[in-house]
């Protein structure tokens, strides 16, 4: 792992993303190195010649003068790293950056594959509506493995218990899902009590991972390679659509709402948790929210 430290002049950004006013990265690369990582375009903006998940730059800034700017703004901590891979346990960025805009009423929205986070639960219960995500997209271990270097899903699992029973707002983000592996309903029956909310997201080839998911299909799931090969091939959503209707029926067996569109800040703390379809094609967005605003 090639690390180095770098002198940055803002840690926080104004956001693109439809679901939070700032991104904050604490570091540029990732330890997890997952196979499907979507965030391995960062690399094309640095200086690394090495592959994705195999550096991380260390970022230092100035200290955060105004706080409350960032009051009733939702500030998304890790949308292009992991927060608390390996690495914060010896730099602390991550915590830093706590540490700096506590007393604020910032509203945090964090997401991690990892349990360090829970170094920090006191620190994380101190601003009003914090919520943390864990990625979650298989029970197999084995599977896992193949795919990322994070902890292992129990420990994630574990780690979501803790912070929903301290009161933080937690989120089960079971993505990507891989089609035909990844068991949405398992994990949901297993996750269901110790979460706010469940976030659903499939599986998105593109770039420089595509060739490395499908070979890895090729080898492990050859049975599969059929249903990916119409999928990411022939850009058929079938697979998507069928899942998307057996699902809303399943929310409604378990009692669950299926939405399109992530209220959990304004529901109470103790509301069942809420199935939110995030699917990329645009196609099935529109069908869906035509049918549950109908």
């Amino acid at each position: 792992m090639i690390v180095k430290e770098k002198q940055v002049k803002d840690v926080i950004t104004k956001s693109n993303l439809p679901v939070s006013d700032y991104s904050v990265n604490p570091y540029t690369g990732c330890e997890h190195a997952c196979k499907y990582c979507y965030a391995c375009f960062m690399k094309r903006f640095t200086n690394h010649p090495e592959d994705w998940g195999e550096f991380i730059d260390v970022k230092f800034w100035q200290p955060i003068k105004n706080p409350d700017k960032y009051n009733g703004k939702e500030l998304f901590i890790g949308s292009v790293t992991d927060p608390y891979q390996p690495i914060e346990e010896k730099y602390k960025r991550t915590r830093a950056l706590l540490e700096e805009l506590q007393g604020s009423k910032a509203i945090l929205s964090i997401a991690t594959k990892s349990d360090l986070v829970l170094r920090d639960l006191d620190l994380i219960k101190t601003f009003p509506n914090a919520r943390v995500s864990w990625s979650i997209n298989t029970l197999d271990e084995q599977f896992r493995s193949d795919m990322d270097k994070g902890v292992s899903i129990e420990r994630r699992l574990a780690a979501m218990k803790i912070f929903h029973d301290a009161g933080v707002r937690t989120t089960c983000f079971i993505s990507p899902i891989f089609p035909q592996i990844t068991d949405v309903k398992a994990i949901v029956e297993r996750a269901k009590k110790d979460c706010n909310i469940i976030w659903l997201e499939n599986l998105n080839l593109r770039g420089a991972f595509k060739s490395t998911v499908m070979a890895y299909i090729r080898s492990k799931y050859p049975r599969l390679l059929p249903v990916y090969t119409d999928i990411y091939a022939k850009g058929n959503n079938a697979y998507w659509q069928s899942l998307d209707n057996a699902l809303q029926s399943f929310a409604i067996e378990q009692g669950l709402e299926y939405k399109t569109n992530d209220d959990t800040f304004t529901r109470p703390f103790t509301a069942p948790p809420v199935m939110v379809n995030y699917f990329y094609h645009s196609k099935i967005k529109k069908s869906a929210q035509k049918r549950f605003t109908n």
